[in-house]
């Protein structure tokens, strides 16, 4: 939408930064490079998707502390993995979680982190640029883009997976995970989806009632109200100059189309656009070329400030 008069209080409270959004300490971990580095550079801070944890990116974090011979941190954004659980969810709250975390870290000025965030994590990635534009020194956005989504089938799938999980642990009460998984598989096919959805619950001893670890009415609210779909920005309020921005796409995703990278520009104007053969999961599906292309980006940005 295109509005004629550039008032920001139309934006609500996206980009209030006075205490006013209640924050949550995040939990997280830190992968360290094997042997401390001479000199103390810039932080990887990860960012995961919706019904993801900090886990997700363990195995590519580990190995990017070593390659780029620095310290990666994986964060559990709200309501998700083991950080606190809050009725607000939406990109205003989910980016002031992350920025109180890197304000509290001490990162010094020289070394400002780099956000890498994956669908959710992307736009929460983005949020904090816009919303804090001292706080990040680049942001990598893998699979997401500063749009509204609409019509993209994604998000109505989040849903329906909600309103499958609430079937299984509140209505039938299962304590066998073959059977919820059944139930997830009726609107669900694919198995490596329903696994990462099921990281989710949490199964007690035989007899035990599956439980979800994640607040299912918050997050099933939050898909409703097209929060998550959402973008609450506009870019002729609040662009990000304040360094690189790299936008991952995967060549079998439907997320960032070519018509979107003019708004990816028009918030983000020092961006560059590459393309990972995979699908909307590609740091699991292609981690390797993952990567390097995310090593590639950082060096030569880094080397260019020299």
């Amino acid at each position: 939408t295109s509005y004629a008069h550039v008032d920001p209080q139309y934006l609500g409270d996206s980009l209030a930064i006075d205490g006013t959004i209640e924050t949550v300490d995040l939990k997280f971990d830190k992968h360290s490079p094997p042997h401390e580095p001479a000199i103390f550079k810039s932080p990887l801070i990860f960012l995961h998707g919706l019904f993801g944890s900090r886990s997700n990116n363990r195995t590519v974090a580990k190995q990017l502390a070593v390659t780029l011979d620095r310290d990666v941190y994986c964060l559990d954004l709200r309501n998700f993995g083991e950080s606190p659980h809050i009725s607000r969810l939406d990109y205003p709250s989910l980016a002031a979680d992350v920025e109180k975390f890197i304000v509290d870290q001490k990162f010094p000025d020289f070394a400002k982190p780099i956000l890498v965030g994956h669908s959710l994590g992307a736009k929460t990635s983005m949020a904090v640029a816009l919303r804090r534009p001292d706080l990040p020194r680049m942001i990598v956005a893998v699979d997401n883009s500063p749009v509204m989504v609409s019509g993209n089938d994604s998000t109505g799938s989040f849903g329906k997976y909600v309103n499958q999980l609430r079937l299984g642990l509140e209505k039938y009460k299962y304590t066998d995970i073959k059977d919820l998984d059944k139930l997830l598989a009726q609107v669900e096919s694919n198995q490596t989806v329903r696994q990462f959805l099921l990281t989710n619950v949490k199964r007690g001893r035989k007899e035990d009632v599956i439980t979800s670890k994640v607040p299912l009415d918050v997050i099933g609210k939050a898909i409703t109200a097209g929060n998550i779909a959402s973008w609450p920005y506009d870019s002729n309020i609040v662009r990000w100059t304040g360094g690189p921005a790299l936008f991952v796409r995967g060549t079998n995703s439907p997320y960032v189309p070519d018509e979107v990278i003019p708004d990816i520009g028009k918030y983000f104007p020092d961006f560059e656009v590459r393309d990972v053969e995979a699908g909307h999961w590609l740091i699991s599906e292609n981690p390797k070329a993952f990567m390097e292309v995310l090593v590639e980006f950082i060096e030569r940005k880094e080397d260019e400030e020299i």
